[in-house]
């Protein structure tokens, strides 16, 4: 939530392969250019205690679930690699979705951009344990304008195998694009 801030952007979108053993990413890169991104969060239940007819304490309910879109340019090949859990494509370049797919636990990251007062800033942000859902094409001819065609991917969000189950990391504001990408690149073990 925005706290303030006005969102102005979204940039950046980078996965990670998520190792729930360590709590740990690897073989991080970029998902394509950003879109726009939405997620929902569903938290769990309060758990309310009752005396004298009355809800006398509750304990707010925490993240329970989530799902979320990520619309971007283009989904790049190593990318798509990675979050569907496809293997190496032949030696002819095919690359085959069958039964050898396993899908894997990814951490998801991106750039936030906001403004308040006239000032500018960059805010990286880790969903710490998604899952991408598979996705299906569309596609148009070209007319005699080009209809900018983009992919909207859709995963679900969960409590990472962390100590306090993290979902969700937010970086400091950064005062540029690239401070707040390096931030990110970091926090999925990006070198």
């Amino acid at each position: 939530m925005a706290a303030g801030r006005i969102i102005t952007g979204y940039s950046l979108p980078y996965v990670a392969k998520y190792d729930a053993t360590n709590d740990t990413y690897s073989d991080g890169m970029r998902l394509g250019r950003g879109v726009s991104v939405e997620n929902s969060i569903e938290p769990a239940d309060n758990n309310d205690f009752r005396a004298d007819n009355v809800v006398a304490e509750s304990v707010r309910g925490k993240f329970g679930s989530g799902s979320g879109t990520s619309t971007i340019d283009g989904l790049k090949r190593d990318a798509e690699r990675l979050i569907y859990g496809l293997p190496t494509a032949g030696n002819d370049g095919i690359l085959d979705f069958d039964d050898d797919m396993e899908i894997p636990y990814v951490g998801y990251g991106f750039v936030i951009r906001y403004q308040e007062d006239g000032v500018v800033s960059y805010v990286p942000m880790l969903l710490c344990k998604v899952m991408f859902k598979l996705f299906g094409e569309s596609a148009a001819t070209q007319e005699e304008e080009i209809d900018w065609q983009t992919q909207a991917l859709e995963y679900d969000i969960f409590r990472s195998d962390s100590a306090k189950h993290r979902w969700k990391r937010e970086g400091a504001a950064e005062t540029t694009e690239a401070a707040a990408e390096a931030k990110l690149r970091d926090m999925l073990n990006i070198s």
